[in-house]
């Protein structure tokens, strides 16, 4: 057997590696084109049994060639090598094997198949609980397919929203044609093509009606119409409202990005959305249907004609409909020997000129590791063997109904094509060409060993798993997927998963649909997981969201800080200084002279109209209504249990215009909050309530030396405490609010976020002629804590209502706010409640945060520390903590205990305001 051969076209060679051998390449390829183009026949192992396995199809429905691209933090494992186009440098190798492809020590697996049916680990790992790390140990060593990469992905991911009046999913004939006639009807259009070229079927089988040009044509007319094309490009998940998720690949698998994104996560949004998403072709059952040499039949013909590729020279033809002569058709032009075509149909209209055997199917398939060498057919009732190094097989095709499904829509049987396709759909969604018309393939009984006639090739299903289900009791497709592993492997099913329906419908003698449907859920192919963390993919998924001047901090060498999904400055360390040491430094500069923080995370809302007051007095519990134009307040949010929800300040700026800051985590809440009172409470208010957390930037001004700098910078004296002025700041206009967080006399000034830039250079060279600095977050606590000021998250814990922290004298007596009632439970000022207390070390030692607090060693726990600090510029540890009767119980002594942290610190109780309790300092 010659096996797969190419003839040159003049193109220039791209070269490639697999398993460390190098190969050459055409451009355009895809991995799995090159690998046949270069005589591999071997590229992957099977899971359960590590059966040898080639490759079987030429999209993203390949379940055996699996691979893993690139290296270290730029390694995909679980690659389909159908679906990565080759570029230069590109580095693959084979997985699930040891310790190489072709000497597997896991094939000893597949001898042991008789032992291993469906089921088997339901029916082994058992026993006493002892016995069960001994299975772990054996079971995680045998789980998984490729190695996860232990490296940081140097790669960024990108998300982006977009609208349009028509989504297109695939580019074949009936995609292109629905796209154009939308764009000439003047429609915005978004088209989606999960291959790297347009023309979907048109790319193999070219279509003399439509004459050569006409996808070139038809490419350029939707451009010029402006049409969005989307390509290497696939639609992972339909939702309700017709949004739709696509992620794009801007970087093939194991490449370097050229632009700066590997990935990009699209969230459409489409006033309609047309499907045409085709078909893929159903594998046939017969034993060591797996082996290398066995194709799908349209596959054989995508790399026939897509590619120059021919995957054999002697190819017998195993189907049961029509397509797969169009397949020996271009096998003959390519100058392969087609040696049988066998139809499992009786006597049917055929093109001339091939060996065609009615009634017939195949038996097994024959060969070595690497290669086929013959295939056994069932002919008319008798045996017949045939030389072969390649078995394309054709039985039938499954629509690709997914999206359809996803979207809600109901799926119809095709009795003539032995499949479903798409029903009734309640969102505005249509599906057009092959996937709604599959070509008739009428059922077959397989012939062969049902233990090795597989369905899901990648997790080792077979007929006789099937069958065994079903003796043991799993009627539901359900459960039977569950048992036997069927389509839970990274094809979801798309090949096997219909024609073991069939199977199922056979043992209980009723129909497909009698059977049953596993559901279709998404995405469509694997999505990485760092495309759907996008940005904030190195953040564990969190999104990140950089502050307006983050740039002029990080180059003052900032350690940056987590803070709901912003980064914020935690200290500025010098060379040789330690976090702690850099905190410590920071913070007594504000208490001596003047620092300077940015602040633009705090939540941030615009409340204005007639009645703006009115509904502020609904949203906080404090007065409101009584502030005078230009002063401020200290307030709090709470929830409508009476428990307090988020703190702030709010800012009387004008007549009817107010400013209400809250906390950085609390402002996606808050807005939620103000929302529910606008149009759900009080939707008659005559009011307009705007976030404007990112339009405005804030910088913090604090220490004694502040007020001087404000007045330099102004011209004009600062304002007095809670005070409010609009004022210039090095040109720029800015609102300088006069409250303090630290202690000290303090200012917020903020001003529009894309302005603010010189007003920080400006601050900072003031802050630093005063023999200030900057300070970060571990700064801002130190002198918080040292002030006794509560933080949410910390002290307001979800589980603590005013009186708990000191704060219920402040509430509006005439009540009318969020949470008033709920303050009326008697529970929440009830005898025993942990309530907010300062406690400092006897012997300064360090006093550990988190940790218990009880009378001795062994005692209940009475309250915990919810702060943990130091004087900032006296010695020995203070801390804020959550007491029962705390208040009550000044003076007393208790432990501070922290097994986990190794400390144990003696604490005295004590006032929470260990610095300038009368308020001097912050109103001078």
């Amino acid at each position: 057997m010659s096996g797969p051969s190419r003839a040159p076209d003049g193109r220039e060679n791209i070269r490639f590696t697999f398993d460390g051998k190098e190969y050459l390449a055409r451009p355009g390829d895809t991995l799995a084109a090159a690998l046949l183009a270069n005589g591999v026949g071997l590229v992957a192992r099977s899971f359960k049994y590590h059966r040898p396995r080639g490759i079987m199809a030429a999209g993203v429905e390949e379940p055996n060639a699996l691979v893993t691209v690139g290296l270290g933090g730029r390694a995909e494992p679980n690659t389909r090598a159908t679906d990565v186009f080759v570029h230069d440098g590109l580095i693959a190798r084979s997985q699930n094997r040891w310790p190489s492809l072709s000497s597997d020590a896991g094939a000893v697996f597949g001898l042991a198949a008789k032992a291993l049916p469906a089921g088997f680990y339901y029916k082994t790992f058992f026993g006493p609980a002892k016995l069960w790390l001994k299975y772990e140990a054996l079971i995680r060593r045998a789980a998984g397919m490729g190695d996860a990469p232990t490296k940081a992905d140097p790669d960024s991911f990108a998300q982006r929203s977009a609208f349009c009046d028509t989504l297109v999913v695939g580019s074949g004939p009936a995609g292109l044609q629905a796209a154009l006639t939308a764009a000439e009807a003047g429609d915005s259009i978004i088209l989606v093509e999960q291959d790297a070229a347009l023309g979907g079927s048109l790319l193999v089988d070219p279509d003399p009606a439509l004459g050569a040009d006409w996808i070139a044509q038809t490419i350029a007319r939707l451009r010029e119409l402006g049409a969005r094309i989307l390509l290497r490009t696939t639609a992972a998940g339909y939702w309700d409202h017709n949004f739709v998720t696509l992620a794009e690949r801007l970087a093939e698998p194991g490449a370097v990005p050229s632009h700066g994104f590997a990935q990009r996560l699209w969230h459409v949004r489409a006033g309609r959305v047309v499907l045409a998403t085709g078909v893929i072709e159903r594998p046939v059952p017969f034993t060591a249907n797996d082996r290398p040499g066995v194709m799908l039949s349209r596959a054989v013909r995508a790399y026939a004609r897509r590619f120059g590729v021919v995957p054999g020279q002697r190819v017998v033809i195993a189907t049961n409909n029509d397509d797969a002569y169009l397949t020996a058709q271009a096998l003959r032009e390519v100058g392969a020997e087609v040696v049988a075509i066998l139809d499992a149909r009786t006597q049917e209209d055929v093109p001339a000129g091939f060996p065609v055997h009615f009634d017939a199917r195949p038996v097994a398939a024959v060969g070595t590791l690497h290669h086929l060498t013959g295939v056994t057919a069932l002919v008319g009732g008798r045996t017949v063997a045939f030389k072969a190094d390649l078995l394309a097989v054709s039985g039938g095709f499954t629509p690709v109904v997914h999206l359809h499904s996803q979207a809600g829509g109901k799926l119809d049987w095709n009795e003539a094509a032995q499949a479903f396709v798409p029903g009734a759909i309640a969102q505005v969604c249509t599906s057009v060409g092959e996937v709604i018309a599959p070509l008739p393939a009428p059922a077959v009984v397989p012939a062969g060993s049902p233990k090795k006639s597989f369905v899901d090739f990648q997790n080792d299903v077979s007929l006789a798993d099937i069958d065994l289900a079903w003796q043991e009791g799993y009627r539901s497709v359900e459960h039977m997927k569950r048992y036997t592993t069927l389509g839970m492997a990274t094809d979801q099913g798309k090949l096997g998963n219909l024609v073991a329906l069939q199977r199922v419908a056979q043992e209980q003698g009723v129909t497909v649909p009698q059977a049953g449907l596993t559901t279709f859920r998404p995405p469509y192919t694997p999505v990485t997981m760092g495309l759907l963390g996008g940005p904030g993919a190195r953040n564990a998924g969190a999104p990140a969201r950089r502050i307006a001047l983050h740039d002029r901090h990080d180059a003052l060498g900032p350690t940056w800080q987590p803070a709901g999904y912003w980064f914020r400055p935690r200290a500025y360390p010098q060379p040789g200084e330690t976090l702690g040491a850099a905190a410590l430094r920071e913070a007594r500069a504000v208490r001596g002279a003047a620092g300077l923080c940015d602040v633009s995370t705090l939540g941030k809302f615009e409340v204005s109209g007639p009645d703006a007051a009115a509904l502020l007095e609904i949203a906080c519990a404090t007065r409101v209504a009584n502030l005078k134009p230009g002063r401020g307040r200290y307030t709090v949010m709470l929830r409508e249990d009476g428990l307090l929800m988020d703190d702030g300040t709010v800012w009387r700026l004008g007549e009817n215009r107010y400013l209400l800051t809250s906390s950085t985590g609390g402002a996606d809440r808050m807005a939620q909050h103000l929302s529910y009172i606008r149009q759900v409470l009080r939707p008659q208010m005559r009011v307009s309530v705007v976030n404007v957390q990112e339009h405005y930037a804030g910088l913090a001004l604090a220490g004694p030396r502040s007020s001087g700098i404000i007045a330099a910078l102004t011209g004009a004296s600062a304002p007095a405490h809670m005070g409010v002025v609009a004022a210039v700041i090095a040109g720029v206009p800015v609102w300088g609010l006069a409250a303090s967080y630290s202690g000290e006399r303090a200012f917020e000034i903020h001003g529009e976020a894309t302005a603010m830039g010189p007003v920080w250079d400006a601050l900072l060279a003031a802050v630093k002629a005063a023999g200030g600095s900057t300070y970060g977050l571990d700064a801002m606590d130190l002198l918080r804590i040292e002030k006794g000021h509560v933080v949410i998250g910390a002290e307001a814990d979800g589980r603590r209502g005013p009186y708990d922290l000191g704060l219920h004298k402040m509430l509006n007596p005439a009540g009318g706010f969020v949470g008033a009632a709920g303050l009326t439970r008697p529970a929440l000022t009830a005898a025993g409640r942990h309530r907010l207390v300062g406690v400092e070390a006897i012997d300064g030692a360090p006093i550990a945060e988190g940790a218990m607090l009880v009378a001795r060693e062994g005692a209940k726990v009475e309250g915990h520390v919810t702060a943990a600090g130091r004087h900032v510029l006296g010695e020995g540890g203070i801390a804020l903590a959550l007491l029962a009767d705390g208040p009550d119980r000044l003076g007393a002594e208790f432990l501070a205990t922290s097994p986990t942290r190794g400390m144990h610190t003696r604490v005295r109780v004590v006032s929470p305001h260990f610095y300038d309790p009368a308020g001097e300092r912050y109103r001078d």
